[in-house]
């Protein structure tokens, strides 16, 4: 059993991706949406109505109770993936006291690092009730450009938070994730497909799920 938290503003992480794929080697998933913008519900829908299998299932959870649901939830599915936005809310909060393992969607530019420093007092002070926790950062809609250093740029500036890591994948800004959403589906299962952000969207799986 994992319970995943994403939590980050910027989209084109891979949520949608990672239960799909999740759902395609037969485990159950539950996709829990605690952000306003509801885009892993909208995603869910889409998928519901385009009679998309496996079907993911989704809830959109708001408030204090999201900590006990979550935990009830887990009892009764074998993977939760926590869609709790960027901002720094309840919810975000009491997912960070139930979550295994949190990612954290950025952007490589100056400003979005600038607001890890909140992030990384957030999993420090989530840690003192759930010591199990770990957080890594994703750099998300980089470059595709190859002469782009901002990838390198970020990784110099992250090693300066002492509770999040960098995760090694990188997720580059490519229309497919956007088409895959809108259709309800994960980059693997869209056609015609895209080789590169399957590539890279697997090395994000394989990591947050290796081993289970």
């Amino acid at each position: 059993m994992s319970i995943i938290l994403i939590g980050g503003e910027k989209g084109g992480t891979g949520k949608t991706t990672l239960a799909a794929l999740r759902a395609l080697q037969g485990r159950d998933v539950l996709l829990i949406d605690t952000d306003i913008q509801a885009s892993a519900s909208y995603w869910a829908q889409s998928r519901d109505e385009g009679q998309v299998q496996p079907r993911v299932a989704c809830i959109q959870k708001f408030g204090k109770g999201l900590q006990t649901e979550a935990r009830d939830l887990a009892r009764r599915y074998q993977d939760l993936i926590i869609d709790a936005g960027g901002r720094d809310s309840v919810e975000l909060r009491a997912a960070l006291v139930v979550a295994e393992r949190v990612y954290i969607p950025i952007q490589p530019s100056q400003f979005d690092i600038w607001t890890l420093g909140r992030m990384d007092d957030l999993v420090k002070t989530a840690q003192g009730f759930n010591p199990a926790l770990r957080a890594w950062v994703v750099i998300s809609r980089a470059s595709t450009n190859p002469s782009v250093s901002e990838v390198t740029e970020a990784r110099s500036l992250l090693a300066d938070f002492e509770h999040i890591s960098l995760s090694p994948a990188v997720i580059r800004d490519r229309i497919a994730y956007r088409k895959a959403a809108r259709d309800g589906l994960s980059v693997e299962e869209l056609k015609p497909g895209d080789p590169k952000a399957g590539e890279e969207m697997l090395a994000l799986f394989r990591e947050v799920f290796d081993g289970e």
